[in-house]
């Protein structure tokens, strides 16, 4: 399911994340935990601080940390695990 594939690009450049407005999303935070996840709109984040695995519903986990730049597609059921607090900025597209 191409589709529902979760994007992520490791430490993108100063200048993209400036052309698109990262630092003017708002904060999520989250303390170690493990919940299950249904995205209804495209989700785009930047990981300030934490370390988390995200496990598509049916899919492989993968894992996530400081510096990435993630796109999680709208429809995608996944199961989150926090393995150390999170701190993120997202927008929904």
């Amino acid at each position: 399911m191409s589709d529902l594939e979760i994007r992520c690009e490791h430490k993108p450049s100063p200048a993209k994340l400036d052309v698109m407005g990262v630092y003017d999303w708002p904060i999520w935070k989250k303390e170690p935990s493990t919940f299950s996840w249904r995205y209804d709109q495209t989700e785009t984040c930047y990981v300030l601080r934490g370390r988390f695995r995200v496990t598509p519903e049916g899919g492989e986990p993968q894992a996530f940390g400081r510096g990435d730049l993630i796109t999680f597609p709208a429809g995608l059921s996944c199961t989150w695990e926090i393995i150390e607090a999170v701190e993120k900025h997202y927008d929904f597209a």
